[in-house]
């Protein structure tokens, strides 16, 4: 691997990773003060396992990514990626809706929305590079459980 493209790598990791330190600022808004207030179901887990579940799929994210982004430049690399940055995005709101406007509801439209685009992701991502598409099962079944967590807060509150 040249200097050039470990510099690409490095900045397809750190992508997805700097969204979610961005994303962080509105977590921890309220993360201490009204998310402690909610009520929360049964499968809840701690708080700590937050951080090093969300570094590992960002990291997984941006090889993903990374790998799709050094495939053969197609159309159907570039609507991937396009698709990529779409997930990044809702990924990014969610925490805004949910943390920082405190609307469980909005971020549940949210979270819909993303789990239907990261569907779409792993699928183009898969159809250009097997391991690509496969290293985000990890995150579609993450945002799957963060569906039923968030839907759960939001009914009983």
């Amino acid at each position: 691997m040249n200097i050039k493209k470990i510099g690409t790598f490095i900045g397809f990791v750190l992508i997805p990773v700097v969204i979610g330190i961005t994303a962080s600022i509105a977590t921890s808004s309220s993360v201490d003060t009204w998310f402690q207030t909610l009520e929360k179901p049964f499968f809840n887990p701690p708080g700590w396992l937050f951080a090093p579940v969300w570094t590992t799929l960002y990291i997984l994210m941006g090889i993903s990514s990374y790998l799709i982004y050094q495939s053969a430049q197609s159309a159907m690399r570039t609507l991937a990626l396009d698709v990529y940055f779409m997930q990044l995005f809702l990924n990014f709101l969610w925490s805004w809706m949910f943390f920082w406007f405190k609307s469980p509801g909005l971020a549940l439209i949210n979270i819909i929305f993303l789990l239907v685009v990261i569907l779409v992701m792993i699928r183009r991502f898969y159809g250009i590079h097997k391991l690509s598409g496969i290293l985000q099962i990890p995150y579609l079944l993450w945002i799957l459980f963060a569906t039923a967590l968030n839907a759960s807060i939001w009914y009983l509150n």
